[in-house]
């Protein structure tokens, strides 16, 4: 997989495995020439869990709105 990617609705993930098989994920989005970090977290399966994907959404929502 690549280390960046995108997760739809303008949001992106970098990926990295760290030692010891843990998983870091880190969601952003840009706006203007800004990047916006949103959300940062450790993953304990493959799959990207429904509620770090619902609060980077949220977030995004509130920065885009002031």
């Amino acid at each position: 997989m690549p280390i960046c990617r995108s997760m739809g609705d303008g949001l992106w993930e970098v990926r990295t495995n760290l030692e010891g098989g843990r998983i870091a994920r880190v969601l952003f989005f840009f706006r203007n020439n800004e990047l916006i970090l949103l959300n940062g977290f450790m993953k304990k399966s493959q799959k990207t869990p429904k509620s770090e994907l619902d609060l980077a959404k949220k977030r995004k929502r509130e920065a885009e709105n002031g």
